[in-house]
């Protein structure tokens, strides 16, 4: 198998491409890399004024060093091969919207610590159970979720009960899998 690219490297070629500082830009793409990212390294660390981050479509097992990421507010881990979210507690503060469709992600632990998230896209992962799904309540600002192609999704929606079981476990959600959530104003 080919050797992967290191942050470092896909920063690298992402500043002579763009002609910007890495560590002065706002927003940094290196999505689809060849051959794939699959490590989040060490060259995370210097990315300080980092709003959006797109790191989808590579090879990335763990979410990791995001420590230097004081800015950061979205983070696009799509078409990766993720299989949890714990790591994300280092921008816990900061982050609005997380993007991480299309992996293999079954657990959400590690969610909890993130006050600020608002959006979750998470369609085509493995989430098969309520107690995982769950999870997602402690989430104070979360209002839009995709969770399309998740095991507990597909199994509800065929019973025709999804929409109506997943908001009343996330009451605060304004849209669920791209659809406004409206409730009876008996509700609340």
């Amino acid at each position: 198998m080919a050797k992967s690219t290191t942050l470092k490297e896909a920063l690298s070629k992402w500043e002579e491409k763009t002609g910007e500082k890495a560590n002065e830009a706002k927003e940094i793409k290196l999505y689809g890399q060849i051959p794939p990212i699959d490590k989040m390294d060490s060259g995370l660390s210097s990315l300080t004024c980092c709003e959006k981050l797109s790191l989808a479509t590579n090879c990335i097992e763990k979410i990791t060093n995001l420590n230097g990421l004081k800015n950061l507010k979205i983070l696009s881990l799509g078409r990766n091969n993720l299989k949890s979210l714990v790591g994300l507690e280092a921008v816990g503060d900061t982050l609005e919207e997380l993007w991480v469709s299309y992996n293999f992600i079954d657990k959400l632990k590690g969610v909890s610590s993130m006050n600020k998230l608002r959006v979750i896209y998470m369609s085509n992962n493995l989430v098969k159970d309520w107690a995982e799904f769950v999870r997602l309540a402690d989430l104070p600002s979360l209002v839009d979720l995709v969770f399309l192609g998740n095991p507990l999704q597909e199994k509800y929606s065929l019973e025709g009960t999804w929409m109506d079981e997943a908001s009343k476990r996330l009451p605060n959600l304004k849209k669920l899998d791209g659809i406004p959530i409206i409730k009876d104003p008996v509700d609340e």
